[in-house]
């Protein structure tokens, strides 16, 4: 899936996703969150891009 580079991002209008994010909470232990942050960031995207990735890759299996 691409990252969206060189994309202008506009409010409200999705860029990966023909639907746009709402804000959400989400309870980590620090490990798993700083887990997540090295994949974000081996991915070169943001912790919630990440989360999102990996949860859509499961349904998809």
């Amino acid at each position: 899936m691409q990252q969206g580079k060189g994309k202008k991002r506009i409010k409200n209008q999705p860029v990966f996703y023909d639907e746009i994010k709402e804000r959400r909470t989400l309870s980590l232990t620090p490990t798993a969150w700083k887990k997540l942050l090295a994949l974000s960031i081996d991915a070169g995207l943001s912790a919630s891009e990440c989360m999102e990735r990996i949860i859509r890759e499961i349904d998809n299996d």
